[in-house]
This record gives C-alpha cells, sequence and structure tokens, in this order.
C-alpha cells in the first residue's frame, strides 16, 4: 500500500516556475515507477511525466519537453515535478500517481495509487 501527498502547487504568472512535490508512505516506494498527471475541467487525465523507480529513465508529455523535470529522492520517498516557462493552458490539478512496476508509463489504467492532487494556476 502507497499513499501519497502532493504538495506546492498555487497561483503563478505566466512564464513563471513552480516545484511540485509528492511526499510518499510505504517501505517499497523505491521499486515504483511515479508518474504526473494533470486534469483541467471539463478534460479527461493526460499524462505529464514519469520516471522509473531508481530515477534513471524519465518520459514526458510533448507539451512539456523542455520546459518540466521530473525527478526522485528515493531516500526521502519524493518525486518532484519542476515546472519553468509555465503557460495558461498549464492550469489544471497535478496528480502524481504510484506504478507498481519499474518501468515507467504514460497511461493513467497501469498506475495503482494516487494522491489527492494539487490545483496549479497560471495566469496570462
Amino acid at each position: 500500500q502507497v499513499q501519497l501527498v502532493e504538495s506546492g502547487g498555487g497561483l503563478v504568472q505566466a512564464g513563471g516556475s513552480l516545484r511540485l512535490s509528492c511526499a510518499a508512505s510505504g517501505r517499497t516506494f523505491s521499486s515504483y515507477a511515479m508518474g504526473w498527471f494533470r486534469q483541467a475541467p471539463g478534460k479527461e487525465r493526460e499524462f505529464v511525466a514519469a520516471i522509473s523507480s531508481s530515477g534513471g529513465r524519465t518520459y514526458y508529455a510533448d507539451f512539456v519537453k523542455g520546459r518540466f523535470t521530473i525527478s526522485r529522492d528515493n531516500a526521502k520517498k519524493t518525486v518532484y515535478l519542476q515546472m519553468n516557462s509555465l503557460k495558461p493552458e498549464d492550469t489544471a490539478v497535478y496528480y502524481c500517481a504510484a506504478d507498481s512496476v519499474s518501468w515507467p508509463s504514460n497511461l493513467v489504467r497501469d498506475y495503482n495509487y494516487w494522491g489527492q492532487g494539487t490545483q496549479v494556476t497560471v495566469s496570462s
């Protein structure tokens, strides 16, 4: 069982930065691939970024490449999403998720555990 708690969301102007954190409980965090997803009002949840259990492999949606960076600290049981050059269209609730395999996936259905989400609002 893994519990996930996101933090770091907020209101930022376009072009600004935010760093999201996702703290995990449980002893097996280092064996889970982790992902970030987002959901805007009226839209489906979409993949943002994922990282392998070791942190050696990352995977990004095309619309965030070069702007967002996913990382993890297994000793702290935390995964991060550094978001730079934010745009109004990045406004959404951001969720972290854990996948009980080591290889990252971009599919919602592959993830077993989800956090409650953190709101990110980018003003123009």
